[in-house]
């Protein structure tokens, strides 16, 4: 009489560090208990440094590995193959271990993108973007906009690493760029009440604020956008899409 293997255990995981306020194992969790499946699991890995990262990632112990902040751009090194869209921008958030080759994508690119579509209004209307920080994230954002013909600038604490520092944001700039994208952690939970340092008194109902930030939902930047009648987004929408994004590529 033949019988019939067990399923493979699959393991899945966030790497990064710290790793107190994790979206995706609550999220991946639920995802597997909804499809009725059993044989997999999804755990936090927080890893202090580069040298951790490396063996973690090289142990191939996992199928799938999302990879968040300080790590994004670091990651590659480790990696077999990048996606040419992940290669682009230089930073890489999903990893996916087929059969131990190491293949990294970009989600964080795609999950902007729909989250833009489906909830600031009509894209086409924004031409030109202000994109507050130059990480990893910063660069998947940068990516999707240009994508859609939309101009870019970076804002950054160093003159040397953006295109504008906070105190060159006068009106005129806020005038002239209409889609502002918050990549920076400022707002986070639990220092809820700061803001990036904008002339918030130029904003206009011409505006859409979009902040990565997603606890707390509503956040200090977001308030002052809708206070002038800007539009406005926050970061769980993002995510919840890179996520499935994410998703797709473990079980294609």
């Amino acid at each position: 009489m033949s019988s019939l293997s067990p399923p493979t255990f699959r393991t899945f995981g966030l790497v990064g560090f710290p790793l107190s306020h994790s979206f995706s194992k609550k999220y991946f969790d639920q995802k597997f208990r909804s499809e009725g499946i059993s044989n997999v699991s999804y755990g936090l890995f927080p890893l202090k440094d580069r040298e951790e990262l490396e063996k973690f990632v090289q142990s191939r112990n996992y199928t799938g590995l999302n990879v968040t902040i300080p790590y994004k751009e670091t990651v590659l090194s480790v990696l077999d193959e990048c996606t040419e869209e992940a290669a682009a921008i230089g930073a890489v958030n999903v990893i996916y271990n087929r059969e131990g080759y190491l293949i990294g994508h970009n989600t964080d690119c795609q999950g902007f993108d729909r989250a833009l579509e489906k909830d600031l209004g009509p894209v086409h209307s924004y031409r030109r973007a202000l994109i507050l920080g130059t990480g990893g994230s910063a660069r998947s954002i940068a990516f999707a906009l240009r994508r859609r013909e939309i101009e870019v600038a970076f804002v950054s604490r160093n003159a040397d690493r953006g295109d504008f520092t906070y105190e060159d944001l006068t009106p005129e700039v806020l005038q002239a760029y209409t889609l502002i994208v918050n990549c920076t952690p400022v707002g986070m939970w639990p220092n809820i009440h700061n803001s990036p340092n904008l002339p918030y008194e130029a904003l206009t109902e011409r505006h859409a604020l979009f902040d990565l930030v997603y606890n707390p939902a509503q956040t200090t930047f977001l308030e002052r956008g809708i206070a002038a009648g800007a539009r406005t987004c926050n970061g769980m929408k993002m995510l919840v899409e890179q996520a499935e994004a994410a998703w797709e590529i473990w079980n294609s």
